[in-house]
């Protein structure tokens, strides 16, 4: 059983703000259906702002419960982020490990650092939004440099041996990856190669027990990522139901 009392509250409480620039500020409303506010609300916020995830509160609250439970219950295995950004979610699971004493395992950090790569030629929603206006200037490609997440982590005194980082495509980076065992896997690679590559790669390692988080499951305007999930989930025999986190982000437990 992990310990639970004021201080770890407080603490991850504030890292969670810090993290998504919300000490002061409101969050946007990830949930709103005017896109073009939300957009504009968005870039400004995250991409402008000081925020280090553009993850929302709720999705930092999703990982932290699915920690406790694996520590609560025994998982075995390690956690891993594909798609970072800045880090913060990355930062946010070893803060979350950190508080809670759990020394024993490492946060993978996969990432190109050098943003989306091109979506296949057959994806053509996909090639779509990674050409537009909005994805190569307002969005910048998603990308942040190694350097960047890694002094990211430095600031919040959580850059150690246990944080572990795997620079490159996933398709090249993920199937050899010295990783033994997972506890949770948190995909955030938007397109459907990126996610496919992941589930491929790093499922098989997922103990019974363990969590995936989906991050772009519910976002059916310019990825395929849901598509990507339901192909593999039906491929694989996976039957786990799919559970809400917001309107965009779904996870289930590996029974």
């Amino acid at each position: 059983m992990i310990e639970q009392n004021a201080a770890i509250d407080l603490y991850l409480d504030l890292l969670k703000r810090s993290l998504t620039a919300t000490v002061y500020d409101e969050e946007p409303n990830h949930d709103s259906e005017d896109v073009r506010s939300f957009v504009a609300g968005f870039v400004l916020h995250y991409i402008r702002g000081n925020a280090v995830t553009m993850l929302p509160r709720v999705r930092l609250d999703n990982i932290r419960t699915c920690i406790e439970e694996i520590l609560t219950r025994g998982v075995d295995g390690d956690l891993i982020e594909t798609g970072v950004w800045r880090g913060g979610g990355c930062i946010f699971m070893r803060g979350c490990l950190k508080a809670y004493g759990a020394l024993d395992r490492n946060v993978w950090v996969a990432d190109s650092f050098e943003g989306l790569p091109v979506p296949d030629s057959s994806r053509e929603r996909e090639r779509k939004f990674h050409d537009s206006p909005l994805m190569q200037s307002s969005y910048e490609k998603m990308a942040a440099s190694l350097d960047e997440v890694q002094r990211n982590f430095a600031a919040y005194g959580l850059l150690d041996d246990r944080v572990r980082f795997l620079r490159g495509w996933f398709k090249d980076t993920l199937p050899g990856a010295p990783i033994e065992r997972l506890a949770l896997m948190r995909l955030d690679g938007d397109y459907y190669e990126s996610t496919v590559d992941a589930l491929t790669a790093l499922y098989p390692k997922l103990s019974p027990g363990g969590f995936v988080i989906i991050d772009d499951y519910g976002e059916d305007l310019w990825t395929d990522c849901r598509q990507a999930v339901d192909d593999y989930r039906g491929k694989s025999g996976i039957t786990e139901p799919m559970r809400r986190v917001d309107s965009k982000c779904y996870f289930w437990r590996k029974s």
